[in-house]
């Protein structure tokens, strides 16, 4: 058999001290995420997360640089996923807009509001991009190259 890990992109938006995040119904509990999901079949990774963002909270996001990549294995399911994350803004919100099935609502997040709620994060994924975010950490979208 042979391994594949699981591609994942995430959108990581400050604003005023605040990060964007979900609240989520996800294997049965309601846990804490960034805008992330599942890269598609052809789809490229800014697209991918310009499209989750915008599902899962009604804002569109504009990517503009690459956090960082990140390889985390679930010890519930044994999944490897791979994930982008990208820093950015968002430019306009679809209020009214129907959110993605197991989506419970749009949070905006202070660091120590995250990790109060540290045991509801539904990786470690989530904070460690929050403090990259927080460290300066900034990649050019350049530096991801995507042949077709």
């Amino acid at each position: 058999m042979i391994w594949t890990p699981h591609v994942t992109v995430a959108a990581v938006v400050e604003r005023d001290g605040r990060f964007l995040l979900v609240e989520e119904e996800a294997d049965g509990e309601i846990v804490i995420n960034q805008p992330a999901g599942h890269l598609e079949e052809r789809e490229r990774l800014r697209d991918a997360v310009v499209r989750e963002t915008l599902e899962e909270t009604g804002w569109h996001f504009a990517p503009e640089f690459l956090l960082g990549v990140y390889r985390w294995s679930s010890p519930r399911n044994g999944i490897t996923y791979l994930r982008f994350a990208f820093g950015g803004r968002l430019t306009g919100r679809e209020s009214g807009r129907a959110l993605d099935t197991g989506i419970l609502r749009v949070l905006w997040l202070t660091p120590a509001e995250l990790d109060a709620r540290a045991a509801e994060h539904r990786s470690p994924q989530v904070r460690r991009c929050v403090d990259d975010y927080l460290a300066g950490a900034r990649y050019p979208l350049a530096s991801l190259c995507e042949l077709e």
